[in-house]
């Protein structure tokens, strides 16, 4: 029986890196749930046995489940009816599947019906189900938007929802609007306070809204008369038994078809503040979209493991000339770089999934008791490692994503243009990736100042000094020599003092110092395990070669010629 979980020994190896213990330590709050739930773990063995057999159910819905109907979901998609959307065929399956499986909630604390899995073992569900179907994915991974609502909601809200979540409903965060798309303070989304009933009224309409007619929406609205900006914006549950919202239409999209995306109507929809007023752009909706962003790079490793095995097999099965493809040196390369790619997509993954993992665990210890010295020490470094690696990463793995979809095709050659194979499919399902929840563009605007500020420098020092075998030094030697280059290429943008030109080089110095950090994540993977040194080996050479291109660029740029870049007439 095929098994995602099982046939990929990534999964394992990321799940026992030595941070886990804390990670579980700071979860468990010292297994207190054990004499309370008879699935909750009595140590931290326990709660890695737990963890694994979890997945391994993941797994085998993956594999027997929701990847033979990701082609039948492509192709029908959802429909809208009287307001609404009916969901595929085989999407009303996978989510029967999963719901029976208690696959939903996976996060939440015991108490509300879920898991309490910490949020490496979920990115692994993620990853795993992307990889069967990213559409899917985006259906069963919004209930991510839950621990926005446990992480600002009231008690009564917690009590009333998140039960609803790990029971099976599904959730939604409606954001965007016409005429707001990434500039999200000027959303225009009116909410009323209604003074006879104490409840608030939204009207308007949202764009773009991913899974639009779910059960629970978390809304973003306007709450204070009068206001432009981001000031005035609030957070709304609105719950879709009420009613007074409906489907205006189901966007016509490339890829991730199986995921309705839908332009909603909000007619005097009733609705319930979800923490303070005015805060919901400047802090709940940034807490908000750092959560999906980690979502989707979990969504992008699953579509770069996709269209890797999809271009392995087809590069062993073709023939040409004889022999099959794969023996040809321009393929070969190509698979070895795309498992390279997979596998640093995968490492800068888990890697920002475990700082997340520590911080959210310490902030929500905070709200039981006041934290140690030390726990808040360690609060606020994780918080800046999650913060400075969630843009670095998301930017990295959706573009990685992209480029294996686009060798997967190449691999395949013409047959790759054609319906018949999966990897058209994944091809289109990446391409939303490096757009949706902050391009690639945007990401680089929030990683920027970890550049300038030192942060990223810090940590690879910190990874630097970590002690590997004698065989890895030369790769060591290049990751050092590639840090040279990093630290000098700041230097010549930044000593500038002039923004435009700091931020005309911003992508470049971002792409550096993800190089450097990448690679240092795939020598640490190579040091402990064997398995992990050609992708190594492979992604060093490669992102070696990516730094002195971005060097040669930057010396030889003459700052005169930024005129010549900038939009006509400004």
């Amino acid at each position: 029986m095929a098994n995602y979980f099982l046939d990929t020994h990534h999964y394992r190896f990321h799940l026992h890196h030595p941070l886990m213990k804390r990670i579980v330590e700071l979860k468990e709050r010292g297994f207190a749930d054990k004499d309370a739930y008879d699935y909750a773990p009595m140590d931290f063995d326990d709660a890695m046995d737990s963890y694994g057999k979890v997945l391994e159910i993941v797994g085998e819905i993956c594999a027997e489940t929701i990847a033979p109907n990701a082609e039948s979901v492509d192709h029908d998609g959802p429909t809208l009816h009287d307001g609404h959307v009916t969901y595929a065929a085989g999407t009303k399956k996978n989510l029967d599947v999963i719901r029976k499986a208690g696959l939903m909630g996976i996060s939440m604390p015991r108490r509300y019906g879920g898991l309490n899995f910490p949020i490496v073992p979920y990115m692994m569900a993620a990853d795993m189900v992307s990889r069967a179907d990213a559409g899917f994915e985006n259906i069963w991974g919004l209930q991510d938007c839950a621990e926005t609502l446990y992480e600002f909601g009231n008690e009564d809200q917690h009590k009333r929802y998140i039960p609803r979540v790990a029971a099976g409903e599904t959730m939604s965060m409606d954001l965007t609007e016409p005429d707001a798309g990434s500039d999200l303070q000027s959303v225009m989304l009116k909410a009323t306070y209604n003074e006879s009933d104490g409840s608030w009224r939204l009207n308007g309409v949202k764009r773009f809204i991913t899974n639009g007619d779910s059960d629970i929406h978390l809304v973003l609205a306007r709450s204070e008369e009068g206001t432009k900006d981001g000031r005035g914006l609030s957070m709304f549950i609105y719950d879709k038994r009420n009613g007074g919202v409906t489907v205006r239409r189901i966007e016509n999209k490339m890829g991730i078809k199986g995921s309705p995306t839908c332009e909603l109507v909000f007619r005097n929809a009733k609705a319930e503040l979800c923490g303070e007023r005015r805060l919901g752009l400047i802090k709940y909706v940034m807490a908000l979209m750092n959560g999906a962003r980690l979502g989707i790079m979990a969504q992008a490793v699953g579509l770069s493991e996709a269209a890797y095995w999809e271009g392995y097999k087809y590069a062993q099965e073709r023939k040409q000339f004889g022999k099959a493809i794969i023996e040809f040196p321009a393929v070969y390369e190509m698979i070895a770089l795309m498992r390279a790619k997979a596998d640093a997509s995968r490492a800068i993954l888990y890697e920002t999934a475990r700082f997340v993992d520590i911080y959210k665990a310490l902030d929500d210890i905070a709200r039981e008791r006041k934290l140690t010295p030390d726990e808040r020490q360690e609060q606020k470094k994780y918080s800046k490692l999650a913060d400075a690696f969630t843009p670095v990463g998301k930017a990295m793995t959706t573009e990685f994503a992209n480029q294996n979809a686009y060798d997967a095709i190449q691999v395949h050659g013409g047959s790759g243009f054609m319906k018949d194979y999966a990897c058209e499919r994944i091809y289109r399902d990446a391409r939303i990736t490096n757009i949706y929840e902050g391009t690639t563009q945007l990401q680089v605007v929030a990683a920027i100042r970890h550049v300038t500020t030192g942060t990223y420098l810090a940590q690879i020092r910190e990874y630097d000094a970590l002690d590997y075998k004698p065989e890895l030094q030369p790769m060591r030697i290049k990751l050092q020599g590639m840090t040279a280059q990093y630290e000098k290429l700041v230097a010549t943008v930044t000593d500038t003092k002039d923004n435009e030109y700091i931020d005309f080089h911003a992508r470049r110095l971002v792409e550096s110092a993800a190089h450097c950090i990448i690679g240092y994540l795939l020598l640490h993977a190579a040091n402990e395990e064997d398995a992990y040194r050609p992708s190594a080996e492979i992604y060093i050479a490669y992102s070696q070669a990516e730094i002195s291109k971005i060097e040669t660029y930057i010396e030889r740029f003459d700052r005169s010629q930024l005129e010549y870049f900038m939009p006509p007439n400004r």
